[in-house]
């Protein structure tokens, strides 16, 4: 059967406890609706309920809940369970305490993600010692130190980490000492060719319909790609992070601290890039209305928040997705050239050349990736 997670948005009123014997309630008659409640998670805080149920469907986890204690939940999706026991850590009840009369589980499902993306800018071989390649080496650092900062690691390739702390403190140390790692090693081995970029976004693992923590982890990934900086860190993140440490975030210069002003400028620029960005037909101008400023307003934030002018921003976006569909597909250089908005192969691939270091043509599927998104 399939497994889905729910959403309860619930009083102030509500303890713990109460939703501890609310899902007694749900275990006590599940059965009459062929459902099995899996474990929950309760954010004392943020007064938001998770629930992990085997169902036959959502019909019946609704019913299931009416029943037993009249609290329907707000959301419902289907998961994963691997998904699920590597963003949330596992995918049943803890051990009761011993003793205890009543399991009571006050473990909240809100985590920090972050995002890491190692790009090359050169088609070339990178770092080679006697030792065998710096990237592997590097990246095998990075995954220890993140487990040692009791990061789960949620997905790891070569160039890219998927990562969910309950922690935010540790979040930001591990992010704070793999930048200091890769600093070290930069200028050293790679003569400035691969660039480290690191995204924190916080937020809880049901938002509306979509997968589990599909708009952290887009916040995570949207900053990695265009924010100016190597760890760039979300307004949600930087008030967890102040609240929980003497020190504050922003008065660290090795993080960028994004306000919510930018936040929402980003939001809303990705939102119109990725639905217009290859159109060949896209103005400058045509950016001001989804963005809401003037042209000049515009131009001065995204230069301020991105280190780069709208026009050098998106002819960015299409070479990097111009090298996703080369990736990836088995499309010729013409064609991926009109798709991504170029309507000069000679153009397109003169672009390709100065961004990557080598012509469209040299890309075999799957040889070459740098921090694109799909």
């Amino acid at each position: 059967m399939p497994i889905y997670m729910d959403r309860h948005d619930v009083s102030q009123q509500v303890t713990a406890e109460i939703v501890a014997r609310l899902h007694q309630q749900d275990l006590k008659i599940q059965d009459q609706f062929k459902c099995k409640g899996m474990t929950y998670w309760f954010d004392e805080k943020r007064k938001a309920a998770f629930c992990l149920v085997e169902a036959p469907s959502k019909k019946a986890i609704q019913k299931m809940h009416r029943f037993a204690h009249g609290d329907v939940p707000n959301q419902i999706i289907e998961v994963q369970p691997e998904l699920i026991e590597s963003f949330l850590g596992r995918i049943k009840d803890p051990e009761k305490v011993q003793g205890a009369g009543l399991n009571i589980i006050n473990d909240s499902a809100f985590r920090t993600i972050m995002v890491i993306e190692l790009k090359a800018f050169s088609h070339k071989p990178i770092g080679i010692t006697s030792s065998g390649s710096l990237r592997p080496r590097f990246t095998n650092t990075v995954y220890k130190k993140l487990k040692a900062s009791d990061g789960s690691v949620v997905n790891r390739t070569e160039n890219h980490f998927l990562v969910s702390f309950q922690s935010v403190s540790k979040a930001v140390k591990a992010a704070l000492e793999i930048d200091y790692l890769f600093n070290s090693l930069q200028a050293r081995y790679t003569g400035g060719r691969l660039s480290l970029k690191m995204g924190l976004a916080a937020g809880a693992p049901i938002t509306g319909r979509k997968p589990i923590f599909e708009d952290t982890i887009k916040a995570a990934e949207r900053m990695c790609l265009a924010v100016h900086g190597r760890i760039i860190a979300s307004p949600e993140v930087r008030a967890l992070y102040d609240s929980e440490n003497p020190k504050c975030l922003a008065d660290n210069g090795n993080v960028v601290s994004i306000t919510e002003k930018d936040e929402d400028f980003l939001t809303r620029l990705f939102d119109y890039i990725e639905s217009a960005g290859c159109d060949s037909n896209l103005k400058i101008d045509d950016l001001t209305k989804p963005l809401a400023c003037s042209k000049s307003q515009m131009y001065r934030k995204m230069v301020a928040l991105t280190g780069k002018s709208p026009q050098a921003f998106i002819k960015e976006y299409r070479l990097r997705k111009a090298l996703t569909l080369l990736n990836r597909q088995s499309v010729n250089v013409l064609e991926v050239a009109y798709r991504c908005g170029f309507t000069s192969p000679s153009y397109f691939s003169k672009c390709f050349r100065k961004m990557y270091g080598c012509s469209p043509s040299d890309i075999v599927p799957g040889s070459f990736q740098s921090g694109v998104t799909s």
